[in-house]
């Protein structure tokens, strides 16, 4: 069975704004992807920060336009973030209190060590310092 790919706001904002730096790399992976993995896993605060994103920086229409093509995807899985894994995010951010990730980055890891997957489509570091790899792997990352 082919494995479960992780999709984070950075990917979700690469592959919808054009002048990104990371356009072109994030619309060359997500065709692989969708060959490659069994579905493209994120949550519904992705989905918000993502949203939210967009909104500001693009504008509504592209925000929409993002919403709706998540809503319409078969390939999409949405997880939701439970309490419990909100507990184990905030346990997170206690126990790294090091590193400068966000209450989403500790969501996604939750979610992600529940669900088994390994692997983040991502543009944002915070994955690799948690333990998790990074795809599409580049030899050196460009930062926004």
């Amino acid at each position: 069975m082919k494995p479960k790919v992780f999709v984070d706001t950075s990917a979700w904002y690469a592959l919808t704004d054009a002048d990104d730096a990371n356009h072109h790399i994030a619309s060359e992976f997500l065709e692989q992807a969708l060959t490659d993995y069994q579905s493209l896993v994120t949550t519904n605060h992705i989905i918000g920060e993502s949203y939210t994103l967009l909104r500001f920086r693009l504008g509504q229409s592209q925000a929409i336009e993002f919403i709706n093509r998540l809503r319409q995807s078969h390939r999409i899985e949405k997880l939701f973030i439970s309490q419990r894994w909100e507990e184990e995010a905030y346990g997170l951010l206690e126990k790294y209190y090091d590193q400068d990730f966000s209450f989403i980055d500790a969501t996604s890891f939750t979610a992600m060590r529940s669900s088994g997957i390994k692997e983040v489509f991502a543009f944002d570091q915070h994955f690799v310092a948690a333990g998790f790899i990074l795809v599409p792997q580049q030899k050196k990352r460009r930062k926004k």
